[in-house]
């Protein structure tokens, strides 16, 4: 198939259930888009060609098996802001530009055992200090929508990849917008779990009492798909919420009918552009 890039996660995660296509075919396209794209968009710090073609050649065994999880054998990035065992780890700084992080961040672990396979790392803005990922070590990251402009930062090489479907799906980190901007930037949905779901361990810090993890998606369904097998208590987290994971698939569908949403007043001052103010 050679339209794979264009299905959401659920959609592929569906297709390898069904045996329409297998996991080392599905990562052998995105690598491929990667290899094709990566230089224009700069998406990626570090791509890992071999290390996701025999993770996809487990997936695929797990498969056959009939046994696999909802995320087994879906190609996905991490942030360079998340530490990976024996994989490159720079937060899109020079200061790190030879770091090789020594274990897993509790988030790339826990996905790992979901049975997701890792493409490579994204460009970040430096630190996570900025808003247009134009701040990194290893270059500026393209809209793929106009590479005349930004992605928005600092999680942009995750908007980027996700956005050019170089990935279904991609982790990020939000302290003050670094989620949210780059999806309302590129089209995506984007997701600041609530501070304490998700765990920081092995996350390089900005700001600790803000700082969380998340991702960047195709959709909520798939927003929801990632955060199912990343929230959850981490004793190696002090921040870390002791509560039960809710089934976020199962709530997708439920009527908004009686919610309340808490709007910030000191959105609308003056000097706010009329169209979002609507």
């Amino acid at each position: 198939m050679t339209d794979l890039h264009r299905l959401t996660l659920s959609e592929l995660a569906a297709g390898l259930a069904a045996k329409r296509f297998s996991s080392v075919e599905l990562t052998g396209h995105f690598l491929t888009r990667i290899e094709h794209h990566n230089k224009t968009l700069n998406a990626f710090i570090t791509v890992t060609a071999e290390q996701a073609l025999a993770a996809a050649a487990a997936a695929d065994r797990q498969l056959a098996t009939g046994q696999a999880g909802a995320l087994t054998g879906l190609p996905m990035a991490h942030k360079d802001i998340f530490c990976t065992d024996g994989v490159l780890t720079t937060c899109g700084s020079k200061m790190l530009s030879n770091f090789v992080a020594p274990y897993d961040a509790t988030v790339v672990e826990r996905l790992k055992l979901a049975g997701t396979v890792m493409l490579g790392k994204t460009n970040m803005d430096e630190f996570a200090m900025g808003s247009s990922n134009e701040t990194s070590w290893y270059g500026p990251v393209k809209n793929p929508w106009d590479t005349k402009k930004v992605p928005g930062g600092s999680s942009g090489g995750s908007a980027a990849a996700v956005a050019a479907r170089l990935v279904p799906i991609a982790t990020a980190t939000d302290t003050g917008g670094s989620i949210r901007q780059p999806a309302a930037l590129t089209s995506l949905t984007g997701l600041k779990p609530t501070y304490g779901r998700v765990s920081r361990y092995g996350m390089i810090a900005f700001a600790s009492s803000l700082d969380q993890g998340g991702m960047l998606a195709l959709s909520a369904r798939d927003a929801a798909m990632l955060l199912q097998a990343m929230a959850g208590f981490d004793p190696r987290d002090s921040t870390s919420v002791d509560t039960p994971v809710p089934d976020y698939l199962a709530n997708l569908e439920q009527p908004l009918a009686g919610l309340k949403i808490g709007v910030v007043k000191e959105f609308f001052e003056k000097g706010l552009d009329a169209a979002n103010g609507k």
